[in-house]
């Protein structure tokens, strides 16, 4: 079981983008733990979405840390680009540079927060060996690209396996699950291990009276 009260990171790809500055202070107001940035290249990813000056602009709309999740390849190249923006926690893939664990000794070395993003089809065994230098895993319930995409059941095996591999280190790893995050599956996501829930849709769809009952409705 988790060993934290459930984080909540609402993924501002679900936010309205000609006002980004007032939903991310309207999440963080309704009860947000963490503000998710999904970070696209349209090469790694099929989608093109937010550069590190967009990020730097947010950054005084909130004192929340920002969750950047980068789906970018080659990925070292832009890590000091988002440190420099304002992010807390940088993840990124496996497969998207060469020395993952050169990758998570970078973002370290800029003092920040490294965490490993697992794809639908990657398994346990990518980030295996440098499990306990992670501060975050992030497990990818659908392919990542879209917002609004649907809950892929076998995702839940690989959320219980890396709870039990985490436990057996004793180490304070987050365990993030991103995709087709509703109330329903963020039951399950959690009874399976989960500690943090990456949500957009199901945070943002009301407008900002409804933001605060999202949160609340997903973390319980």
């Amino acid at each position: 079981m988790p060993q934290h009260p459930v984080r909540i990171s609402p993924s501002i790809l679900s936010a309205d983008f000609a006002a980004l500055g007032r939903e991310i202070e309207a999440v963080s107001a309704a009860g947000a733990d963490w503000i998710h940035v999904d970070v696209m290249d349209g090469h790694f990813v099929p989608n093109l979405t937010i550069g590190p000056m967009v990020v730097k602009a947010l950054r005084k709309h909130t004192v929340l840390p920002f969750d950047v999740h980068l789906m970018i390849t080659p990925v070292d190249p832009l890590v000091p680009a988002y440190v420099d923006a304002g992010a807390d926690t940088i993840s990124f893939h496996p497969e998207a540079g060469p020395h993952v664990h050169r990758t998570i000794q970078l973002i370290k070395s800029l003092g920040k927060r490294a965490g490993c993003v697992l794809n639908p089809a990657t398994p346990l065994a990518a980030i295996e060996n440098v499990l306990g230098d992670l501060d975050l895993v992030l497990v990818m319930s659908v392919n990542p690209g879209y917002g609004g995409q649907v809950f892929i059941e076998s995702q839940l095996a690989k959320i219980a396996a890396l709870r039990k591999a985490i436990d057996a280190l004793g180490k304070k790893i987050d365990l993030e699950v991103d995709g087709g995050v509703n109330v329903d599956t963020a039951r399950r996501c959690i009874a399976a291990g989960a500690d943090a829930l990456v949500a957009g849709t199901a945070v943002f769809t009301g407008g900002p009276s409804k933001y605060a009952d999202n949160i609340k409705a997903l973390r319980s």
